[in-house]
């Protein structure tokens, strides 16, 4: 696709590009068949069975510029990718298209686009960073937090005869009613209930404090203002709700038989030793992770970076968009998530405008390191990315040749572009980490309040600091 598109870049003010893009007659004719092909679906023709009228057909009887826009519509999108890798920008939110006047056959099309760009950054001083880094630290009292999770995890319900209480499990029916009718989702049966959970809506659960086992309660509540159901939101509903049964929650005790049955140890006391040798592991993962943000960070505060609000904006819409497939992917509805938030879309991303601006800093410091220090990344690297992202943990590992498909793949439609760029970016992380110091947290604390020359061009503080202060 490449060689069929002729592109040039025009740079604009507020970190932003204008992008002219040309593209090939030929290819203009092939998609322009492909969509006939694609039309010719819903074409009724005489003498021709549906979807199977020639494209040349479904040209003449829709009219070329017909045809056209619909090709031109379907191919945008690529044509838009295919110029972004050619002119290898980085992009930062939606592009702004302009299309011209649909070309006469053995015409090119021309097209171009405006789209925010990463900022570019004036790098500091990012070989002598002095980090703080934090000691691991695992105490009794994790360690016995983590014991009571698996207590908890190991729990039994027993039936027992007498009133429920707070921390109990009911066993319940119930149906609801608002105004004397049922309604919808407002019926269930076996339904087991922890009072003091905040499962059902507040009112709920103190109603049943005290119930027994066969015995029915009216309970009355009212449906929050912000109820995520509209139609009953503020309203007065009656549940009548028959107790089946009442369940105690018991723990085992915290003996050798447990630590037997929780993790397969001889006695407690190794898998307490388990336990605090996981929780150090799991600190020492997070401690690292810490350091090198904090690392790329202090990098950031050195060196200088302009980053134009829309551009923000721009970039905390996509991390919304990011945001959004992620929850879908755990099988959430992203309208359900709002509505459990209580704010819109848009009120969401004003809140991650702070998160975006810092995102498109590290982004930009770190892709000024790339260039500084000309950090190449080989094929061989973006194969054992791929090797690592396709691989289970447990599992194993893909073939040789299936890698060397999804690389090829990956080149041709773009996807390797982006892959080399995030292991660079990756790379200069570790050149960062590799020439900082790490210092206590107290000791950069400290010396965050010592004054120095640079502070005299400083806005003055809410509170002035004075050697006597």
């Amino acid at each position: 696709m490449a060689a069929t598109l002729t592109t040039t870049t025009e740079e604009l003010p507020d970190s932003r590009v204008r992008v002219r893009v040309e593209v090939d007659p030929a290819v203009i004719e092939h998609e322009l068949d492909g969509a006939a092909r694609a039309l010719a679906g819903d074409m009724k023709v005489p003498g021709f069975r549906q979807g199977k009228v020639p494209a040349p057909m479904v040209i003449q009887r829709m009219g070329r510029e017909a045809v056209l826009d619909e090709a031109v519509r379907r191919a945008l999108p690529e044509w838009y990718g295919h110029a972004v890798q050619q002119e290898r920008i980085a992009t930062v939110g939606e592009p702004k298209v302009d299309l011209a006047d649909m070309p006469e056959k053995g015409a090119p099309l021309r097209f171009s686009f405006e789209v925010a760009v990463r900022p570019r950054a004036q790098l500091g001083d990012y070989r002598n960073l002095e980090v703080p880094r934090r000691e691991p630290e695992v105490d009794d009292e994790a360690v016995e937090a983590e014991v009571e999770r698996l207590r908890e995890a190991q729990a039994a319900l027993e039936t027992v005869e007498r009133p429920a209480g707070p921390g109990d499990f009911t066993v319940i029916d119930f149906v609801g009613t608002i105004d004397g009718e049922p309604f919808e989702g407002g019926e269930a049966r076996g339904h087991l209930l922890e009072l003091g959970s905040g499962q059902l809506i507040e009112g709920f659960e103190e109603g049943l404090t005290g119930a027994s086992a066969g015995e029915e309660r009216e309970v009355r509540v009212t449906f929050p203002e912000d109820y995520r159901a509209e139609q009953l939101a503020g309203r007065e509903a009656v549940f009548a709700t028959a107790v089946r049964e009442v369940k105690e929650k018991r723990l085992p005790e915290a003996d050798d038989d447990f630590a037997l049955e929780a993790g397969g140890f001889d006695s407690l006391e190794e898998l307490r030793t388990d336990i605090r040798r996981r929780l150090a592991e799991r600190e020492g993962h997070a401690i690292d992770n810490e350091f090198r943000e904090a690392a790329v960070d202090a990098a950031v505060e050195r060196a200088t970076v302009e980053v134009p609000h829309e551009l923000v904006h721009a970039k905390a819409h996509e991390l919304w968009g990011r945001t959004s497939r992620r929850l879908q992917a755990q099988g959430i509805d992203p309208a359900r998530y709002l509505e459990m938030t209580g704010k819109d879309e848009e009120e969401l991303i004003t809140e991650s405008e702070p998160e975006a601006e810092q995102a498109l800093r590290r982004e930009s410091v770190l892709a000024a390191i790339v260039a500084a220090e000309a950090i190449e990344v080989s094929d061989e690297e973006i194969l054992q990315s791929l090797r690592e992202s396709a691989t289970a943990p447990g599992a194993k590992p893909p073939s040789e040749r299936k890698l060397e498909r999804s690389l090829a793949k990956a080149k041709e439609d773009g996807r390797a572009d982006a892959l080399r760029e995030d292991i660079a970016m990756r790379k200069a992380v570790d050149l960062i980490i590799e020439e900082a110091s790490a210092i206590p947290p107290a000791r950069a604390e400290a010396r965050e309040q010592i004054w120095t020359p640079e502070q005299e061009s400083q806005p003055p503080a809410a509170e002035l600091w004075t050697p006597s202060s």
